[in-house]
Parts: C-alpha cells; sequence; structure tokens
C-alpha cells in the first residue's frame, strides 16, 4: 500500500509539471496546408482559423486545437487568415490532420473557391444524380448515386 501512494505522488507531481508545461494560450495563429491532388491551396501559411465540414458535425480550428484525425464531408471549409480576410473552398471529401504544434493539414479529394461555383451548373448535377439513383439496379449503382446525391446537394448548398 505504501509503495502505491509513493507512485502515486511521483505520477501526480508529474503530471502537473506536465500541465504546467504545455500551454498554448498565447497561440495566436496556426499553420495550414490546404491541398487537393491538382493544387496546393495554402503552404504552411500563418492563419487565425479554419471552419470546416466533417462527419462529425462542422467544427472550428484554433491554434490550441486539441489534436485531431477527422473525415471531410462534401461541404465549404472557411479560411480565416492573419489580415482579418476569409476565404471559402467548396471540398467534396478530404481528411484534416491537427497537430499538437498547432499545425494543420488539409487534403481535399477536390477543392474549388465558393465563388468559382455555378448555381444551374451544380443544380444540373443534383438532377442527374437523382436520375441515376431512381435507375440504379444494383447496390453499387444505389450506392455510387446516394454519393453523387450527397456531394450535389451540398454543392448547391455552398451556392446559395
Amino acid at each position: 500500500m505504501a509503495l502505491t501512494r509513493s507512485a502515486l505522488r511521483l505520477f501526480s507531481g508529474r503530471f502537473a509539471q506536465a500541465y504546467q508545461v504545455r500551454s498554448y494560450a498565447d497561440a495566436s495563429s496556426m499553420s495550414l496546408t490546404f491541398a487537393a491532388p491538382a493544387q496546393v491551396l495554402y503552404n504552411n501559411a500563418a492563419v487565425k482559423q479554419v471552419d470546416v465540414p466533417s462527419f462529425s458535425g462542422s467544427f472550428g480550428i484554433l491554434p490550441a486545437h486539441v489534436p485531431t484525425l477527422a473525415v471531410l464531408k462534401p461541404g465549404v471549409v472557411t479560411v480565416f487568415e492573419n489580415d482579418g480576410s476569409t476565404k471559402k473552398f467548396f471540398v467534396s471529401s478530404g481528411t484534416v490532420t491537427i497537430n499538437e504544434d498547432s499545425t494543420v493539414q488539409l487534403l481535399a479529394e477536390e477543392a474549388v473557391p465558393v465563388d468559382a461555383l455555378d448555381i444551374s451548373s451544380a443544380k444540373e448535377l443534383l438532377s442527374q444524380a437523382q436520375s441515376q439513383l431512381a435507375s440504379a439496379s444494383t447496390d453499387i449503382a444505389k450506392a455510387e448515386a446516394q454519393i453523387s446525391i450527397e456531394v450535389s446537394e451540398a454543392l448547391v448548398k455552398a451556392c446559395e
């Protein structure tokens, strides 16, 4: 029993030291790398915040964010730059990695600036995807059509 108490005192002392050393409260920006297969949108750029759509719900990333790995769902990624401007990009899917040192990597399958999107084309894609689902005869075709519908709905929403 005495050995257990000594071990607990030793552990709690080290935990308190580690807790005091790790502090992100003074961080005002983070390093963002944001890329898609054909382009690099940000390469270790200092930014204030990034909002991302994920399957566990949309969330904002600040410099002191807990390390995280998440899957991006179709939607809008908003980057808040240090100069106060914001840039919005539509992503179809991808991953986001938030590291302990306040670096963030966004790897998207596709990334397009929201202001480059066309709502009539997005609605046409949605209509085509819905037609594909209605005519799908196999489970694979139905799943592919459902994915197309999900991306197209998010695309239309991003345009509005």
